[in-house]
């Protein structure tokens, strides 16, 4: 009886031992399977949802059109704005001081010119207002391309005292009596050189003034070789030697009228 109840008693236990092995061994297999299906399953779930977020909606491309146009519809309203103006200021300012070389004997036209509107030539003013547009739009499209926004006494104030400046210049060159043009014309170099270190100080500035200088000064002795207008006393190539300077400071002041209204505008 002894023998039989222990060997009773081991078969229960080994029955005991092992019935329970494969359950918990299945139950171990399913979890890990179930959890290799859900870490499966993820990269799937979250793939449409990158591809949501990357690629964007019709509506919001279609507003990101629209905000692109108005911007480009609005800069082209500006720069229409900013060309009307400094056309008016050019136009305007050659009048009064190309008015004042007419009544100084400094420039010459044929009599039926002097007979007509303002004593000027008609082309004058047209002329001169085309070129401050565009040397009024160069300027800030100059400094934004050398990546050096010009702030040196961004006022209206300055500007103002620049022009009252450049026709002072201009009126010296007219009323001033000197013994020979040299010395008239180292004058007004001085004082050219004096607005733009007031008014401007830019890198910028200095080099489009000397190319405007030179380039207008080329254009004016075309003219005055071709018979349309002529100087009294020419002393440097049919015009007079000063004139350069003129043009310089000219080219300074419209500048500087072309970078304050652009900051006005684009502020």
């Amino acid at each position: 009886m002894p023998q039989w109840k222990d060997t009773k008693l081991s078969r229960c236990v080994q029955r005991s031992a092992a019935g329970p092995m494969p359950r918990l061994e299945s139950g171990a297999w399913s979890c890990s399977c179930a959890a290799r299906a859900r870490h499966a399953a993820r990269p799937g779930e979250a793939a449409p949802k990158a591809d949501a977020m990357q690629s964007p909606s019709p509506s919001a491309g279609r507003a990101e059109r629209e905000a692109s146009g108005g911007a480009a519809t609005t800069w082209r309203q500006h720069l229409v704005q900013r060309s009307v103006v400094l056309f008016v200021v050019g136009a305007f300012m050659a009048l009064v001081l190309n008015l004042l070389q007419i009544q100084r004997n400094v420039t010459l036209f044929p009599d039926e010119v002097i007979a007509t509107l303002f004593s000027s030539a008609w082309w004058v003013p047209p002329c001169c207002g085309t070129a401050a547009a565009v040397v009024g739009l160069l300027y800030p499209c100059i400094d934004s391309h050398l990546g050096e926004p010009h702030k040196f006494k961004r006022e209206w104030a300055s500007v103002m005292r620049c022009i009252a400046v450049f026709v002072g210049i201009n009126h010296a060159s007219a009323k001033l009596d000197f013994a020979n043009n040299v010395q008239l014309s180292l004058t007004l170099a001085a004082l050219s050189l004096g607005l733009w270190w007031t008014f401007d100080r830019s890198r910028s500035g200095l080099g489009l003034g000397i190319t405007i200088a030179f380039v207008a000064t080329l254009i004016t002795q075309f003219l005055v070789y071709n018979g349309v207008y002529q100087y009294t006393s020419p002393d440097f190539l049919y015009i007079r030697s000063w004139l350069p300077c003129i043009f310089f400071s000219g080219g300074v002041t419209v500048g500087n009228i072309g970078r304050q209204l652009a900051m006005v505008i684009i502020v």
